[in-house]
């Protein structure tokens, strides 16, 4: 682990998502054992919570197809929960069939949104995840929501984010161990993402309440200081910076990971994640893989790298 990581005094839970948000909007489709070795080099970076793929009609997002092969091959390490998207009750079963015991349901706070993206009104979506939430409740599995376009819709503009937060207490309702908040196209400016964050820090707490963020303005850091200075412990990110939305035009790239490591062990915030692993896994990702990364510090310790300055 870097020195910076050894020395926060307070930590930080970070989400890995690249390997479902990151990889679902790429043109290419990597295969299962590129996608396998993704995680698993995650997890070597030090990454505990891993979002390995989603359960989706592959003729909606071809870049998840085989999630369940994923699943098979992953090699499960100890203290790392892999997560798997679905997006309805058959998802769920093809998760239970994968092995997994952590799944996220997905709903949007727009209703034009929602439509696009999992072909449901916002009514309907919620009823589905009752129903779901019921189910993995039963199985002793753990839940965790999303809530896309939650400070900003492609299709409607603002979001009320009263309407955000009446759609955050019903899905509190059911029990969730996270709700995720989108800034899906990455339209939130800082004072905007404060104030919603220290709102919904009042209903779920810092245990329950997550934040996603897309970095389309390039605010997407700006944004994490604000909302850990609000309060928020918990945050998704997704390495290189890879990611993007496919019902959603304009949205780019998630939070680099790295770039949210380096901001956060620079403020004594402990993430347990390990920048030179980080930084080879990108590498990896991008000269050996293909795909184009976006994240700063990535590129920052590529520089270093090339003129002798540090070791990436």
């Amino acid at each position: 682990m870097s020195e910076q990581g050894q020395r926060g005094t307070a930590s930080i839970r970070i989400t890995e998502v690249g390997p479902r948000d990151g990889l679902q909007n790429e043109r290419r489709v990597l295969d299962v054992s590129q996608r396998v070795e993704l995680v698993e080099r995650l997890a070597d970076a030090g990454l505990k919570e891993i979002e390995i793929g989603s359960f989706v009609h592959p003729r909606w997002v071809p870049q998840m197809s085989d999630t369940e092969a994923v699943a098979a091959r992953v090699r499960r390490r100890p203290g790392v929960i892999y997560w798997g998207l679905i997006p309805n009750m058959r998802g769920l079963e093809r998760a239970i069939d994968a092995g997994l015991t952590h799944v996220a349901t997905v709903m949007s706070a727009s209703e034009t949104h929602n439509r696009k993206n999992i072909n449901r009104t916002r009514e309907q979506s919620l009823a589905e995840i009752r129903a779901i939430a019921e189910q993995v409740a039963a199985r002793g599995m753990v839940l965790r929501t999303y809530v896309s376009t939650a400070f900003g819709c492609p299709f409607e503009g603002a979001v009320d984010f009263e309407q955000v937060l009446s759609l955050v207490r019903a899905l509190a309702d059911l029990d969730p161990e996270g709700i995720s908040l989108g800034d899906t196209i990455g339209v939130g400016q800082p004072e905007r993402i404060e104030a919603g964050c220290r709102r919904a820090l009042e209903v779920l707490g810092a245990d329950r309440l997550v934040l996603h963020l897309h970095d389309t303005q390039g605010l997407a850091l700006a944004n994490a200081l604000v909302a850990v200075q609000a309060g928020v412990r918990r945050l998704d990110s997704s390495v290189g910076g890879t990611g993007g939305c496919p019902y959603a035009p304009g949205a780019s790239g998630n939070v680099g990971t790295e770039d949210l490591v380096n901001l956060l062990e620079g403020l004594g915030l402990a993430t347990g994640v390990a920048l030179d692993r980080l930084v080879t896994t990108s590498r990896w990702l991008e000269q050996s893989v293909g795909v184009r990364l976006s994240s700063r510090y990535y590129r920052y310790a590529l520089a270093r790298s090339f003129y002798g300055t540090a070791s990436a």
